[in-house]
């Protein structure tokens, strides 16, 4: 397994999604989900404490409440690598000093866990000083309640001045971002984004690799998806999307894989890129994304697709 960038994380090759625990997958579903992912070699697992409080009825933090139950029962928390974010839940949605600390100690007791491997700062947040910021996040590690802590949605010139700001005050510097990167969705991170990320050795750890399950290969002309997801999913159905799906389905058929573990290891192979995030609701899902942990592309293949 890779190491995450300055980490001492050994993460697997596809990093599991909970966006779904609590939401499409009830808690029997998402414990199968789980207990197949490790199975197949999985172990880095990713959520939120805003996840799902879209849902009626749901509060956020479903799916920590859900992964945290697995882990008191499997009893091998230290074998799993967890992700969490904090600041896009209503009440919680800045990240101010406080709030930092009150939703960590919050996510903490969801999760049934002493610390949390890998803390994502989930929302950039313009109206509090980065300084006040990242003193939260440093303080939670030197408590021994974060290992690491890392960046989500942010922009270049934002997560290079507060890399700048954790250099100069020695505070716990970010090691991860976790940008929006796809196939088909690369012009926000190809470019100044990844070369801040290149230049102070963070790992990326995609969101959406899939396109909202466009490029699973389920979506096509004419077919109809029942999926919360499949407006969003349906835009990519031009031109562009089309011929990515071309290409996917015949390097699928030459590998003996699926389309989706095809265009998770062009992502895995990208610079910088060290886990995709991928959800699944279903082990059939599932078993569509486990084959990237062991698949691997020429470069020829790569470049293909990457020149569509």
């Amino acid at each position: 397994m890779p190491i995450l960038s300055t980490t001492d994380l050994n993460v697997s090759r596809l990093c599991l999604g909970g966006n779904v625990f609590g939401w499409t997958a009830d808690e029997t579903q998402s414990f199968a989900v789980l207990d197949a992912y490790v199975e197949a070699g999985g172990n880095f697992l990713d959520t939120a404490d805003v996840y799902s409080a879209w849902v009626e009825g749901n509060s956020g933090g479903e799916s920590e409440t859900i992964i945290g139950k697995w882990l008191a029962g499997r009893g091998d928390r230290d074998q799993i690598v967890v992700a969490t974010k904090v600041g896009m839940l209503a009440g919680f949605k800045n990240q101010k000093r406080d709030t930092i600390l009150t939703s960590a100690e919050r996510s903490l007791k969801r999760l049934g866990v002493d610390h949390i491997d890998l803390y994502y700062n989930h929302l950039d947040d313009p109206n509090t000083p980065l300084e006040e910021t990242l003193a939260a996040y440093d303080q939670l590690v030197r408590d021994g309640k974060v290992r690491y802590v890392a960046a989500s949605n942010f922009s270049a010139e934002r997560l290079a001045r507060a890399l700048e700001i954790q250099e100069r005050e020695g505070f716990a510097k970010f090691v991860a971002l976790q940008p929006e990167y796809n196939l088909v969705s690369r012009d926000e991170f190809e470019g100044d984004l990844r070369d801040v990320v290149a230049k102070n050795d963070l790992a990326t750890v995609p969101y959406y690799s899939l396109a909202r399950g466009f490029l699973t290969g389920k979506y096509r002309p004419g077919v109809q998806v029942q999926s919360p997801r499949a407006g969003a999913a349906s835009k990519h159905l031009d031109e562009h999307g089309l011929q990515v799906l071309e290409v996917l389905d015949e390097l699928a058929e030459t590998h003996g894989t699926t389309v989706a573990a095809v265009a998770l290891a062009w992502l895995a192979q990208q610079p910088t890129v060290a886990a995709p995030i991928a959800s699944a609701r279903t082990l059939e899902q599932l078993q569509d994304l486990v084959p990237v942990l062991s698949l691997d592309l020429t470069q020829a293949e790569v470049d293909r697709l990457s020149a569509i």
